[in-house]
């Protein structure tokens, strides 16, 4: 393992390990009860919302990266499980061979697929004015 990075946002804790060039990268995640994407998602049974998940898994290809990445496309994705308050994560992403900025990913609870598919980024160059 190259490296151990602990990122902390408002809505999840994500410490990145990132392996060698070219191999997988993880990371733990937790997604604290007090977290705003749990709002009105739904009351009385809060559940993380499907776009947070992606978020999880850009975030990490993103701090993996270096540099600034946007995403050009996301295929291929199952939601499996929820994900509640308090729920701890592991989010891994693959490179995928020959396909560049493209990664396979996985999210799990415990032993339990909790969601997958592909995403593909490329470096983001300066905003176009």
């Amino acid at each position: 393992m190259e490296g151990f990075t602990k990122k902390s946002t408002m809505w999840y804790d994500l410490a990145i390990r990132k392996q060698g060039d070219g191999e997988a990268l993880s990371a733990d995640v937790h997604v604290p009860q007090g977290s705003p994407w749990f709002d009105g998602h739904f009351p009385g049974a809060p559940v993380l919302p499907g776009i947070a998940q992606l978020g999880m898994v850009f975030d990490l290809i993103a701090q993996a990266s270096g540099g600034p990445v946007r995403v050009t496309e996301v295929s291929r994705v199952r939601f499996r499980q929820l994900i509640l308050p308090d729920d701890r994560l592991v989010v891994t992403a693959e490179p995928r061979p020959g396909l560049a900025g493209s990664y396979a990913f996985r999210i799990v609870k415990g032993e339990e697929l909790v969601c997958g598919g592909t995403m593909v980024v490329e470096a983001a160059g300066p905003p176009e004015l």
